[in-house]
């Protein structure tokens, strides 16, 4: 596996954790935070975990080294 690959899996994972974090800041169930309950975090967040599917999904079925 490529150096290269394996980065995009790390930040895949990565964006994914992130996005359900903000996800759940923004819908008030993590508190202690100026984002906690803020409907912006609360779009911002799936949007980043999707992203970061989307890159799990191109760096699995990438071909070649």
């Amino acid at each position: 596996m490529s150096m290269g690959k394996v980065l995009a899996l790390i930040a895949g994972v990565l964006m994914i954790a992130v996005g359900v974090l903000w996800t759940l800041q923004g819908l008030g169930y993590v508190e202690g935070s100026s984002m906690s309950g803020e409907d912006t975090w609360a779009v911002i967040g799936p949007a980043v975990a999707g992203l970061g599917v989307a890159l799990l999904i191109v760096a699995v079925t990438r071909r070649g080294s």
